[in-house]
């Protein structure tokens, strides 16, 4: 007996969004050797023709997954930082520490990241938006950062935060009986109040 999803007629954008969720859903199952147009398609309930009348192939669809869960993780730390309010720690606060915190802390996203950070250095595709992604995080963290302390060398607090954000953030995916995500806030918190006046 098959599995197989049952083929559906959607629009444009929500078959597109089809494959894109589907590929995140088969790269964090089984990683780049598993992520065939076959098995994307059959995850997404599309035939497997559709699939190139949307990218031109797997390679273009990782390509548009990693895009889109990079605008998914910037759109949840920025409704942090928006339920934060208007003082400038307590935003930066909410930008570092949303890190920790569902949707961005989730088994699955992490085995999805993995997927393309594999791919980073032999896909120049990927490599431009991890490029063009982590550039945003770090742009957003020195605005974040410069409006606690204009004085802040906020380029270098933001390659530090990120590196440590990344870290944990890493950790607790893979073990997350160690430390908590709140001692995970704690530590960004205290290296950031390291950096500023």
């Amino acid at each position: 007996m098959s599995t197989r999803a049952p083929f559906t007629r959607e629009a444009p954008d929500v078959r597109r969004t089809a494959l894109i969720e589907a590929a995140a859903r088969v790269l964090a199952a089984r990683g780049v050797a598993g992520a065939s147009v076959r098995t994307i398609c059959a995850e997404a309930g599309v035939s497997a023709g559709l699939l190139r009348h949307y990218f031109d192939g797997v390679d273009a669809l990782v390509a548009a997954t990693y895009e889109a869960t990079g605008t998914r993780i910037d759109a949840a730390l920025e409704a942090a930082v928006a339920a934060a309010g208007a003082d400038p720690r307590a935003r930066l606060s909410a930008y570092l520490t949303a890190s920790f915190a569902p949707p961005v802390l989730d088994p699955d996203l992490l085995a999805t990241w993995l997927a393309f950070w594999s791919l980073v250095k032999i896909d120049p595709a990927i490599a431009a938006i991890h490029r063009r992604t982590y550039a945003g995080y770090r742009a957003r963290l020195e605005e974040l950062l410069g409006a606690c302390d204009p004085k802040v060398d906020a380029r270098l607090a933001a390659i530090g935060l990120t590196a440590v954000v990344d870290g944990l953030w890493l950790e607790l995916c893979l073990d997350a009986t160690v430390f908590t995500p709140a001692e995970a806030g704690t530590i960004a918190e205290r290296l950031a109040a390291g950096y500023l006046r």
